[in-house]
């Protein structure tokens, strides 16, 4: 599941509205809607994005958040280090390799470890 998927459905949960009838009043499939819940559908698109704030009605701060998370939300990352330093392509290839194997405490020490080393704050 991607961080995007997670709140779309948190969003469907908290108002009690089923795949199916979302799917319908924004114009796609309920087989996509699910695909997109579970990471196995890219990032959606912009247009889609103000489809789902204006079905939802979210306030401006959750419809910016909305889609931070969806810009973070590629389930299948590629990431290109050429021209990079050796250490970039190192820790690509590293969390490439392993990244299945920590939990979610680990993921979230890492995220923060990262953040902090660009200054920014999640």
């Amino acid at each position: 599941m991607t961080p995007f998927g997670e709140r779309l459905r948190a969003l469907r949960a908290e108002r009690g509205v089923s795949q199916k009838d979302m799917a319908a009043a924004i114009g796609v499939s309920a087989a996509y809607l699910s695909a997109l819940e579970h990471g196995r559908r890219g990032a959606p698109t912009w247009t889609l994005i103000q489809k789902i704030i204006g079905y939802f009605n979210v306030i401006w701060d959750d419809a910016e958040e909305l889609a931070r998370l969806a810009e973070t939300s590629h389930p299948r990352v590629k990431l290109d280090t050429s021209g990079l330093s050796p250490a970039a392509t190192e820790l690509a290839n590293l969390l490439a390799e392993t990244i299945e194997k920590l939990d979610e405490a680990e993921l979230l020490r890492i995220t923060a470890s990262i953040r902090a080393a660009l200054g920014r704050r999640s």
